[in-house]
This record gives structure tokens, sequence and C-alpha cells, in this order.
């Protein structure tokens, strides 16, 4: 039972990973307010983490969107996989040499091209869509700023990545 309404715990829900890091942001500032040579310098390398993790959360927190689409997201041990209604399928994490956002019928999808010219279609809005934002964020040369401003774009085709030693050989 909790004392909280539904909506508030939810919104809690969404923002947990941004709330610790205002944690660890003032657990740093409090640290460092006690002064000293140790101390001072401690605190601000905290702070400093909290911060660094508060943009991470921010960013995720931008690229999620709520379960709006059918089929499911699955990622696991860096195969990422659809099981969508109509279509679906595999991609392995290492064999991707394009990321690109659609707009279907007004919705966003990623589409996910590996080297030998398969693709696979995901709707943004897909349950468990938002592991995607780990996998896209190691790929190298991958800017997470432009991938979350891309979410923003109402062009219908945008291309957020591509592996140019992979994408020159397919």
């Amino acid at each position: 039972m909790s004392f909280l309404r539904p909506e508030v715990t939810e919104a809690l829900r969404r923002h947990s990973e941004l709330i610790a890091a205002g944690g660890v942001t003032l657990l740093g500032l409090w640290i460092a307010s006690f002064g000293g040579y140790f101390l001072t310098p401690l605190g601000a390398l905290i702070a400093l983490t909290g911060l660094g993790l508060g943009l991470i959360a921010w960013r995720r927190l931008r690229f999620a969107a709520p379960v709006a689409a059918p089929g499911v997201v699955q990622v696991d041990e860096g195969q990422i996989g659809y099981f969508g209604t109509d279509f679906g399928g595999f991609v392995a994490e290492r064999d991707l040499v394009e990321v690109r956002l659609l707009r279907l019928n007004g919705l966003p999808h990623w589409r996910l091209k590996q080297a030998d010219g398969q693709a696979l279609l995901i709707p943004h809005a897909a349950a468990g869509a938002g592991a995607l934002f780990d996998v896209f964020a190691v790929l190298p040369g991958l800017d997470l700023a432009s991938l979350t401003d891309a979410l923003a774009d109402p062009a219908p085709s945008r291309v957020i990545w591509q592996h140019p030693a992979r994408l020159a050989r397919s």
C-alpha cells in the first residue's frame, strides 16, 4: 500500500536515476563543505561524478518513451532482438554499420543496418526500447546529444551513426 498517488509514484520511478545522481552531487558538496586538503578535493570529485551521472540520466530520460507501440526489444550480450506483431529479428551490435531514425506514420522507428545489408526496424515506443540507449552509447564516434536531439527533429529520416570502415565494405 502506497501513501503516494500512482502518478507521483510513476514519476518518481521514471526520474529515479536523475534523483540518485542529484543525491550523489549533494553528498559531494556536503563533504567538500568540511574543507581541508583532503575533503575538499574528495567532495568536488564526488560532486563532479554526480553531475556526470546526472547528465547521462537526463539524456536517458529524454531518450525513453512510454510504451505505445507493439512488440518487445531485448538486448542480451551484444545481441539486439525485436519481437513485433508484424515483423522482428535480431542484429548483433558488432555487425552494425548504420543507425538511422525514421518516421513512419509520424512515429519514430530505429533502423539498424548490418554489414551484409540486412536491417532491423524497431519502434522507439516499443517495450524495452530504452535499452537501446546503452547499446548506442558504446558505438564509436556516436554523439549522445545528437542521439537525443534527433528524437525532437521532425525530419522523416536522419542518420544518427555510421561506421565508416564497415560501411565502405558493405
